[in-house]
C-alpha cells in the first residue's frame, strides 16, 4: 500500500473509530475544539413541585446547546449541565462541556433564565425556581434519550451552586414522579450546591449522588449537607462527599471577591405533595411574593468568597471522573 494511502486510512480510523472514555482520573482534561449545536426542546415553567405534578406552567422553548460526543464507538453517555445564579459562562459550563465531549461524553447546557424573562439578578432568583430548572432538565433528558448517538440509560445531571440544588432534587422519587421522564438520571452531581431544603419523602431513584464543596465556602453548611446526604442514603442512593480547600466557584475564571449575601442559613422542607414550607414558620412558597419574603427572612448579609483555583479544578475533575466512570463507562 502506498504510504500516502496508508496515512490517509490511518487518519480515517482515528477520526471515526477512536475509543472514547473513560474520563481521565488525573483531572487533566482535554477540551474539544468545537462549537455547540442548538437544541429544539419544549419545556414548561411550574413555579413549584406541586405545580409540576399537576402540569401547571406556561410552555416555553428551552434554551439548550449541545456538544456531541467525540470519537465514540456506539451510543455514548451524556451529561446535562445546570448553571448557578450567575448564569451560563464560557469558563465553567462551556469549558466542562468541551472537556466532556472530548472524552466521548455528550454534553447539554441549559440556560434556565433566558427563556423566562430578562430580569435582574435578584428578581430572576425570586421568579425562576428550581422546579423550572427541573422541568428543563427532564425535558432535555427525554431529548437525549431519543438521540441515536446517546445511550439514554447513561445520562448524568451536574449542577453548580443554584443548579446543584436542582441536580440533587432530581434524585428524589417524588420529583421524578412529578415530571415523568422516559428514564431517570443515572447519576447526580451537586457542585457547591447549598443544602437548604429537606424532603419529607426521602425515597430516591437509587441513582448515586455526589456532593462537592469548598471548606472556605460560606454558602455551604457542612452539617446540613451531611444530614441531607443521610436522607438520600436512607432513601436508597449511594452518596459520595468530596471537599476541597477552596472558595465558592473554584472551577471558574472569576476573580476573587465577596458577594453581599448568601442563603446557607435558610431551612425549608418539601412536603410529599410538593409544597415547599419554611422549616419553623407557618409559611409556604405559593408564589414569587412569598418566595421573596421567605428567602429574605433567612438571607445572611455576611456574604461569601468567590474565586477560581486551577489546581482545585484539576482535583475536582479527578473526583468527578472517579465518581462518574462506573456509571458512564461501566464496561
Amino acid at each position: 500500500m502506498p504510504l500516502k494511502v496508508f496515512v490517509g486510512a490511518l487518519m480515517l480510523v482515528f477520526a471515526v473509530g477512536a475509543k472514547a472514555g473513560p474520563l481521565d482520573e488525573s483531572g487533566h482534561w482535554p477540551a474539544a475544539r468545537m462549537s455547540p449545536e442548538r437544541a429544539d426542546i419544549l419545556s414548561f415553567s411550574p413555579f413549584s413541585l406541586f405545580d409540576a405534578a399537576r402540569g401547571s406552567g406556561e410552555l416555553i422553548d428551552a434554551d439548550v446547546v449541545y456538544y456531541p460526543p467525540q470519537g465514540a464507538d456506539g451510543p455514548a453517555p451524556a451529561v446535562i449541565l445546570l448553571h448557578g445564579a450567575g448564569g451560563v459562562s464560557e469558563g465553567r459550563e462551556h469549558t466542562y462541556a468541551r472537556q466532556f465531549a472530548a472524552q466521548g461524553v455528550g454534553a447539554a447546557i441549559i440556560n434556565i433564565f433566558s427563556p423566562r424573562g430578562g430580569f435582574g439578578f435578584i428578581e430572576r432568583l425570586m421568579t425562576i425556581t428550581e422546579a423550572m430548572a427541573l422541568a428543563d432538565s427532564f425535558a432535555v433528558l427525554d431529548w437525549l434519550v431519543e438521540r441515536p448517538e446517546i445511550d439514554g440509560e447513561r445520562v448524568a445531571v451536574i449542577g453548580f451552586s443554584y443548579g446543584g440544588m436542582s441536580a440533587t432534587y432530581a434524585a428524589y422519587r417524588q420529583v421524578v414522579d412529578a415530571y415523568l421522564p422516559d428514564v431517570p438520571f443515572a447519576a447526580h452531581v451537586a457542585v457547591y450546591g447549598p443544602c437548604i431544603a429537606r424532603f419529607e419523602k426521602i425515597e430516591t431513584t437509587g441513582a448515586p449522588i455526589m456532593m462537592m464543596w469548598g471548606t472556605e465556602d460560606a454558602i455551604m453548611d457542612a452539617e446540613e449537607c451531611a444530614a441531607t446526604a443521610e436522607d438520600l442514603r436512607e432513601g436508597g442512593s449511594e452518596v459520595v462527599i468530596e471537599t476541597f480547600e477552596a472558595r465558592h466557584r473554584w472551577d471558574s475564571n472569576s476573580r476573587h471577591w465577596r458577594t453581599p449575601a448568601h442563603l446557607a442559613d435558610c431551612r425549608f422542607r418539601v412536603r410529599e405533595n410538593g409544597v415547599a414550607e419554611h422549616a419553623t414558620l407557618p409559611m409556604h412558597m405559593s408564589g414569587p411574593a412569598m418566595r421573596t419574603i421567605m428567602l429574605g427572612l433567612c438571607a445572611n448579609t455576611d456574604g461569601y468568597l468567590i474565586g477560581g483555583d486551577p489546581e482545585v479544578r484539576i482535583q475536582s475533575n479527578a473526583a468527578l471522573a472517579r465518581f462518574l466512570n462506573p456509571v458512564l463507562f461501566p464496561n
